[in-house]
Formats: C-alpha cells, sequence, structure tokens
C-alpha cells in the first residue's frame, strides 16, 4: 500500500490531480475537511478569511504537523482496503510526520502553475474562488506561515499545469503508471502539461 500526497499552490490543479487518483482506485483523504469541519463547528462565515484563521489556529494550537496528525487515523483506516492520495498537504512538519510514518511508501506529487495562471482560475472557479489580491495574500501567508514550499521542493514528482486539463489528467496517469508496483523505485521526474 501507498500513500501519495500532492501538494502545490491554490489554483495549481491538486484538486484534479487527486479526482484522477481516487478514479484509479485510490482512497482520497482531503486534509481542508478538518478546515471545513472547524469552520462550521465555530460557527464562522466559509471563506477565504475564515479558512486562513482555522489553518493558522490549527497549527498554533497542536503544532505544524496539526492537518497530518489529525488525518493519520484516516489514512491508517484506508490504507487496510486501498492506496491513499492524500489532498492538500501544506507545512514542512506535515511532510516530515508522513515520511517519518509511511517512509518510502510515500510518494509526493507537486503540482504547479505560475502565479498568473492560478489566479486566473481562483478568480473564474465556482467555490471557493478569490481574487487576484486574495489569492497572492494566500501564496504570501501560506510560505511565511505554513512552510508550504519544503514539500513542494521536495516532490518526487512535478507537474507542470500550465496547459489543458485533458494534459493534466494524462501527466497524472503517466505518474499512476510509474507507482503502480514501483513501491519506493521512484525517480525524481517532471511532466509539463
Amino acid at each position: 500500500m501507498i500513500v501519495v500526497s500532492i501538494v502545490g499552490m491554490a489554483g495549481a490543479g491538486k484538486s484534479e490531480v487527486a479526482g484522477v487518483f481516487e478514479e484509479n482506485g485510490f482512497t482520497r483523504i482531503r486534509f481542508g475537511d478538518i478546515t471545513d469541519q472547524e469552520i462550521e463547528k465555530r460557527g464562522l462565515e466559509p471563506g477565504e478569511e475564515s479558512e486562513r484563521y482555522v489553518r493558522e489556529l490549527l497549527r498554533r494550537e497542536q503544532g505544524m504537523a496539526a492537518y497530518a496528525r489529525l488525518n493519520r487515523p484516516h489514512i491508517d483506516s484506508a490504507l487496510k482496503d486501498s492506496d491513499v492520495v492524500v489532498d492538500g498537504l501544506y507545512s514542512w512538519e506535515e511532510y516530515t510526520l508522513l515520511k517519518d510514518c509511511y517512509g518510502d511508501g510515500l510518494s509526493v506529487v507537486a503540482v504547479w502553475a505560475s502565479p498568473r495562471t492560478r489566479y486566473a482560475r481562483l478568480v473564474a472557479r465556482a467555490s471557493r474562488r478569490l481574487t487576484d489580491s486574495e489569492a497572492a495574500n494566500r501564496d504570501r501567508a501560506e510560505i511565511e506561515n505554513v512552510n508550504k514550499g519544503g514539500p513542494i521542493a521536495m516532490a518526487d514528482y512535478t507537474i507542470i499545469n500550465e496547459s489543458s486539463i485533458e494534459k493534466l489528467r494524462a501527466a497524472t496517469e503517466r505518474i499512476i503508471a510509474r507507482l503502480d508496483g514501483k513501491e519506493g523505485k521512484k525517480t525524481k521526474e517532471t511532466q509539463e502539461t
């Protein structure tokens, strides 16, 4: 059994990539579900401001690896029946916790797109829409306050997502094919779309 973690900045295409893994039999664990549950539990207004508040609050209260620690029981339970794709690992500390737990069974896939491309997607998306200014502020907060750059830099695979959804899906399928039966035999690879 393997754990694949999808990393990248907002609007890069992480959820789409995680969806392709899910279509290929992986159980999807979305780290952001913890944020959504906390927003609801605390009676906060849904949106970027509440999401940032909760993400940073949980990390202050429970450490920078909070989301990995809170989701680990879900990952372990899912691994009893299938491989797992983690949608939305953020911090270096989350990465190191999962690496310590799953060793070579953990593969990291970074999805990269330029800020211009990502911001255009974030303005246009149907839910959790962000303005250019909100997206830029989120980027800065995630890099400076959440240590998001480390897991992206340590990725085993990188998909450059600057064109079509079809090319993104095809690049993801190629990575899944490489992972199939090759646990622990990873090489750094970049897929351009």
